[in-house]
């Protein structure tokens, strides 16, 4: 771990430097490592996004790019960290697919004890210099494979693996049963050893079927979690005997959650249609709660109507606490020229979004004329008649 002095006064002078550029110096100071400046300067610049609190602290060795774009974001791993207080009130984590430590760090602080299972002596060397120095727990780093250390790991209070999604070659791969390491046939042995197992998968994944392949007698809940718009992540929490299944939708960045309750069970059809009309409330699910796919529940949990059955856009006339993006319908327009004109002719720029539309939204830009941003929102979708419209909305 350790880096000369030389090396150190180069990543500190050139820290919020461009990387690439610095690759392509053609001198530099006597005695500086080139290539392992830019692995940390690129390090702490990835942190700084994804782990500011780590990016804040002095000391940290940072692992090349690929495994930093791998690991998990400080706001998933304070969401994992969140549900282990609720699952859990202290006891023994074992985490057997450590990697940079992000999720094992984080998790740690709810927990006793924690041991660190990593099989690259590379990342285990990083984690025994590291760990210390961002979790106030102390956490045994184990170099092995972690499907051999389950034999030997003794009792748990929570175990944690987060399989690999690349396969030997290299290339990326989503199904369950072809990660490394493939829990499927694991589960009873991981639930012999602890309480409680949590399985953090590719958010590509049918979580129907993620629940199938583990076994629905064992799955207690389903997390889909995103940050900013997009799914970052599928958590599944396992347990001997579960006691139905609860689906939980949460963004990390806004806060929303949605809950559904025997999801399994759930309603999947929405009720009947509504038509948009000036006036009324329009809602966009957040992109936990798309990746679910409960529509029905939620149509039923919040009182709203579906615009049409594959536009995943709801519509009420009083507000409700939805779990996304709310907006006003100012007008409602089809397609046709002079529909367009008359609506939408006064306006210079406007924030477009697609729903079951058959243009894109770069593509229907283009032919409104419209700039991007702006107070005001249009959402083109098609309606239960198959018509094509767009709604002009603006934030309640």
């Amino acid at each position: 771990m350790a880096t000369d002095d030389a090396t150190l006064q180069f990543i500190r002078q050139h820290a919020a430097d461009d990387v690439r550029q610095l690759a392509l110096r053609r001198s530099v100071p006597e005695g500086v490592d080139l290539a392992a400046a830019l692995q940390q300067i690129e390090g702490r610049q990835t942190a700084r996004r994804k782990l500011p609190k780590w990016a804040a602290l002095d000391g940290l060795v940072y692992p090349p790019h690929l495994n930093m774009e791998q690991c998990s974001s400080e706001l998933t791993a304070c969401y994992k960290a969140d549900l282990c207080r609720q699952l859990t009130d202290g006891g023994r984590l074992l985490d057997l697919t450590g990697g940079l430590g992000v999720d094992t760090a984080f998790m740690a602080e709810v927990f006793d004890s924690a041991v660190y299972v990593e099989r690259s002596e590379q990342l285990c060397d990083l984690a025994r210099h590291n760990l210390p120095l961002v979790c106030n727990v102390h956490i045994e780093v184990v170099c092995a494979d972690g499907t051999d250390y389950l034999q030997r790991a003794g009792a748990a209070t929570l175990i944690y693996i987060d399989p690999s999604r690349r396969d030997d070659h290299g290339g990326r791969t989503y199904a369950l049963a072809d990660c490394q390491p493939n829990v499927v046939p694991m589960v009873d042995e991981l639930l012999d050893r602890a309480d409680i197992v949590m399985l953090k998968l590719s958010p590509m994944l049918d979580w129907r079927k993620a629940v199938a392949d583990v076994g629905r007698q064992h799955a207690a809940q389903v997390h889909i979690v995103a940050a900013g718009g997009e799914c970052k992540e599928l958590l599944l929490v396992l347990q001997r005997q579960a006691d139905g299944l609860t689906l939980v939708c949460a963004d990390t960045v806004t806060g929303l959650a949605y809950s559904v309750a025997n999801a399994l069970d759930a309603p999947l059809c929405c009720p009947t249609p509504a038509a948009p009309a000036p006036g009324m409330l329009l809602y966009e699910p957040h992109a936990a709660v798309m990746k679910a796919g409960c529509f029905g529940a939620l149509a039923r949990d919040f009182g709203v109507a579906p615009l049409a059955p594959n536009s995943h856009l709801f519509l009420s006339a009083q507000p409700v606490d939805f779990p996304g993006r709310g907006f006003r319908i100012e007008a409602v327009t089809t397609m046709n020229r002079r529909a367009l004109r008359a609506t939408l002719g006064h306006l210079r720029q406007a924030n477009i979004s697609v729903r079951n539309f058959p243009l894109s939204a770069q593509a229907l830009r283009q032919r409104l004329k419209l700039s991007d941003g702006g107070p005001h929102y249009i959402f083109a979708t098609t309606l239960a008649d198959n018509s094509h419209v767009l709604l002009l909305c603006q934030k309640p």
